[in-house]
């Protein structure tokens, strides 16, 4: 199956500052987490992909077809902005409605479509109340109604998450998680990194306009040979766990929790260490309660590919 979106060698700048340096990429289908900084090129990504910014250099593609000012294609694509721009005596409704007939849709279509919309992302309740009587977090609702209502097959949520409360944080990412499901694109842009760990483990890392990686979290983790893997184990005799570890030569250093209660362990060869833990398990010659990786995780990939 041929990529949902590809950069060839994209470059975009501005008088002298770079946004975007010469990037190169395939993305497919499914939830994709486009991570980085602020200022690391994210909202210059979601606009060259969605016909508001042209390259300066290079060139892409969004389903097979290029993508700058066509307008066939940009029916296909949805974009949720981090920016807010709304007409503020429009109710939430009208705002959804008037967006989908924008796209094309007929006024019965476009009615039922911005109704779907609306009540999977919680607003029908306020649906009918003017936009400037709502929350941030509703705002940011009914922003996310219209990127979806005409049905995209291709989507960017530029920063969705901002002005949630912690229940609506978690609606929407059930949504996201849908919306994946049904077979769209899904490219979800963020800033902070365990909101993308709650979407997907597939992510695209940018800083100062280059990827860093692309890939299963997991996966680009392991290629970072340099830094050892912590692994933190939970049990009632960690010093007696440690024990069966300390003399193996990719074992970097161990230290205990103060509660007495866990121990980490650093290795150069992650697969060497699980497999000598799950044959001490299996002979019953530890008793581990729980194993975790702290740095198996977005924010340490980050802070490492960053150094």
């Amino acid at each position: 199956m041929s990529a949902a979106i590809t950069f060839n060698d994209v470059s975009r700048w501005y008088g002298e500052v770079v946004a975007l340096n010469k990037v190169n990429l395939e993305i497919g289908s499914g939830i994709t987490g486009l991570l980085g900084p602020n200022g690391a090129g994210k909202s210059t990504f979601m606009g060259l992909c969605t016909s508001q910014i042209r390259p300066s250099q290079g060139s892409l593609r969004i389903l097979g077809e290029p993508v700058w000012c066509n307008y066939p294609l940009l029916r296909r694509v949805g974009l949720c902005p981090d920016r807010e721009n709304y007409y503020e005596d429009m109710t939430g409704y009208e705002f959804v409605y008037w967006l989908t007939r924008c796209v094309g849709f007929r006024a019965t279509a476009a009615k039922t479509a911005a109704l779907e919309s609306i009540e999977r992302v919680g607003m029908t309740d306020r649906m009918h109340d003017r936009i400037a009587t709502y929350s941030r977090g509703m705002r940011q609702r009914v922003k996310l109604a219209q990127s979806f209502a005409h049905n995209p097959d291709v989507l960017f949520l530029d920063e969705p998450m901002t002005g949630l409360d912690p229940l609506g944080r978690h609606a929407i990412f059930d949504l996201i998680r849908a919306l994946g499901r049904e077979g769209k694109t899904v490219i979800v842009s963020s800033h902070i990194l365990y909101e993308i760990e709650r979407v997907t483990s597939n992510i695209v890392l940018l800083h100062r306009g280059r990827v860093l990686a692309h890939g299963d979290v997991h996966q680009v983790r392991a290629l970072i040979d340099a830094h050892p893997h912590s692994v933190s184990m939970m049990c009632k005799r960690p010093r007696q766990v440690a024990a069966k570890f300390v003399d193996e030569n990719h074992i970097v250093s161990v230290q205990f929790d103060e509660s007495g209660t866990g121990v980490t362990i650093k290795t150069r060869d992650p697969n060497a260490f699980y497999d000598r833990l799950t044959a001490l398990l299996a002979e019953g010659a530890v008793d581990v309660e729980s194993v975790h990786s702290p740095d198996d995780n977005l924010q340490a990939v980050f802070e490492y590919l960053v150094k």
